[in-house]
């Protein structure tokens, strides 16, 4: 545990709704344009269960304040192997979240200066050149990663509010009309849609993580972790159901910036570039608080034995520079590995392999509240977190989750070397 607590309420507050508003409420009609307003009820169900995920965490946190977040519920309700598990799924989800939020980014500046994003090539460069930065900013110490997330947080949140809230008031009924587009049912739409939706509301449980540098963690981290998933969730259905009643599904689902786009056609070219730059400070944003969760993960699990012992080591700023470091070579390299690929198709892809990754430490936490909390109330709402976890889990696709599985699996090599070396140290 670092010797001091840089981070108080509003920038535990700031990380959970910068992680939440990141790519997600700006790129996801795009996604989502060919399910129509029916995508409405992967929104409603996906609120929904945010929320209860949320109130999860918040019961968690107050009953474990320790670094760590998921893998600390983990750990302390089951045991070293499933805390191990944990650690390695959720680091995975933290940096393909990165990968994704950085190629967002991308988008963002590619609708202010096309040129910048004319190819794959130029497009993976500007990627990896935010998700660098950040992690400079990160390496010169914790306390400044926290302002530029308040900052940037409120950059971003104000501006969503505001646009959802006017830009409703233009809709066209006429685009939320065939409600359901598709020739599959609505079941079946609910289940694909929740997938994707479930992407903007990742990053619920960001206040948890670096409890042990969060100030009164026991108090604060559980407020932070309700406000800003009620914050960030509101704000962003708000301005996705208005794109969606703004633009024609087929224009939205070839969009790089579909937010940009119908703030285009409502105000003009001016309105188009301010939304575009709204959505880079977004991902700029989330960006620095997802590579910040990326080295405090490896950070507890490492205290605990269970990664190496060089992801310990702390800069004289509090971070830890090997976590950092080593989570932002693995999103390059996915960003790297998928460039010849279109900007929307390496964000679907890295999106649904972030979602997938991320959902096993969601119902593993639920499940821990489910054994070990107290009160009828709390284990219902824990239960009902744990179902909607679930539910989650089965509309992400097969792909997504064989590739969660793969990576997930790729850890027990590292475990089996940690394992056996705390035998052989302890003789």
């Amino acid at each position: 545990m670092t010797q001091t607590r840089p981070l108080g309420f509003w920038s535990a507050t700031a990380l959970v709704v910068g992680s939440m508003i990141g790519s997600g409420a700006f790129l996801l009609p795009a996604a989502l344009a060919p399910f129509g307003a029916a995508s409405l009820l992967g929104w409603g169900i996906t609120l929904a269960g945010a929320m209860l995920l949320a109130i999860t965490f918040a019961r968690l946190a107050m009953r474990w304040p320790q670094t760590g977040g998921p893998y600390v519920f983990a750990r302390n309700a089951f045991g070293e192997l499933p805390g191990f598990v944990i650690a390695w799924s959720y680091w995975i989800s933290i940096w393909c979240a990165t990968a994704a939020i950085a190629v967002a980014f991308a988008g963002s500046i590619g609708a202010i200066f096309p040129a910048l994003t004319a190819t794959p090539l130029r497009a993976a460069i500007c990627a990896l050149g935010a998700l660098w930065l950040c992690s400079g900013v990160n390496l010169i110490g914790l306390r400044e990663a926290g302002g530029l997330q308040l900052i940037t947080t409120v950059l971003k949140l104000l501006p969503l509010l505001l646009f959802g809230l006017v830009a409703m008031w233009f809709v066209d009924a006429k685009h939320y009309t065939p409600f359901n587009p598709t020739t599959d049912s609505l079941p079946h739409v609910a289940n694909a849609t929740v997938a994707l939706t479930l992407w903007a509301m990742l990053g619920l449980e960001a206040a948890t993580v670096p409890a042990g540098s969060t100030e009164n963690a026991q108090a604060t981290v559980p407020r932070a972790t309700v406000l800003g998933a009620l914050l960030a969730g509101v704000a962003t259905i708000l301005a996705c159901t208005a794109v969606l009643g703004l633009l024609p599904r087929e224009v939205l689902a070839q969009s790089q910036a579909p937010m940009a786009d119908a703030a285009r056609s409502l105000w003009g070219p001016a309105a188009g570039v301010t939304l575009a730059v709204v959505m880079a400070i977004s991902c700029f944003g989330a960006l620095n608080g997802w590579i910040l969760l990326s080295a405090q993960l490896p950070l507890a699990a490492a205290r605990d034995g269970l990664f190496p012992a060089s992801f310990t080591k702390l800069d004289k700023g509090g971070t830890p520079v090997v976590g950092v470091i080593v989570s932002s070579v693995l999103a390059s390299a996915l960003v790297a590995a998928n460039y010849s690929r279109s900007l929307v198709q390496v964000f679907t892809f890295s999106i649904l392999l972030s979602t997938a990754a991320t959902l096993l430490p969601y119902v593993v936490s639920s499940a821990a509240w489910l054994v070990r909390g107290t009160g009828a109330v709390s284990r219902t709402l824990a239960a009902l977190a744990l179902g909607y976890s679930l539910y989650a889990m089965f509309g992400i696709g097969t792909e997504a989750l064989a590739w969660g599985a793969v990576l997930i699996l790729a850890g027990f090599p590292l475990y089996a070397w940690m394992r056996r070396r705390r035998v052989a140290a302890s003789g």
